[in-house]
């Protein structure tokens, strides 16, 4: 039998879908807080083998469009420990600026900012909630599976852009989960 595959998003309105066995969603509200809170009591709960993250992200690159993306690796944007001798992103004493999770060539950064402008820690794309999600995965040695659906390009009209694209990558998450061997 296939254990429970917690997929944690932050709002419902981003996957607003009842999913199939062995999935089960928990909405963990904005922010890498909440969404680390969240991932946490979805390992004490179901000690699972891999954990989903769906939602949206800006993206910073151009060429990247609207539609869902598997995350490479990931960083935490708003770590800025720079005047002790540390790199934006990277937490003092941790060592990892990235942590790496599949071959995709699309890094995000995680922050408790919405972004509407190019950060310090340039990334492919932004969110705010999966470097949380992404540290306790590491922790506790869980495979983690991350997909972001571009809804803005973290500009001016981000905010716009957002709220008007917020729920467009539901089904096309839907037919990722659907083709998901596990």
């Amino acid at each position: 039998m296939t254990s429970v595959i917690p997929v944690l998003v932050a709002l419902e309105a981003e996957l607003p879908y009842d999913l199939p066995a062995p999935y089960v969603k928990i909405i963990t509200g904005v922010g890498k807080i909440k969404a680390t809170i969240a991932a946490t009591e979805a390992v004490l709960k179901y000690n699972p083998h891999t954990i989903i993250n769906m939602g949206t992200a800006g993206s910073l690159d151009p060429a990247l469009r609207l539609g869902v993306h598997e995350v490479g690796k990931v960083g935490q944007r708003d770590m800025d420990a720079t005047p002790l001798g540390w790199k934006v992103g990277q937490t003092p004493f941790s060592g990892e600026l990235w942590l790496e999770l599949k071959s995709s060539d699309i890094s995000l950064t995680t922050g408790d900012n919405f972004v509407t402008s190019r950060p310090a820690l340039s990334s492919t794309l932004v969110d705010m909630e999966a470097y949380g999600i992404a540290m306790v995965c590491n922790k506790y040695k869980i495979v983690f599976d991350c997909y972001k659906y571009v809804s803005d390009f973290a500009d001016e009209e981000s905010t716009t852009d957002w709220e008007q694209n917020c729920a467009d990558g539901a089904d096309e998450f839907m037919k990722i989960l659907s083709n998901r061997r596990e």
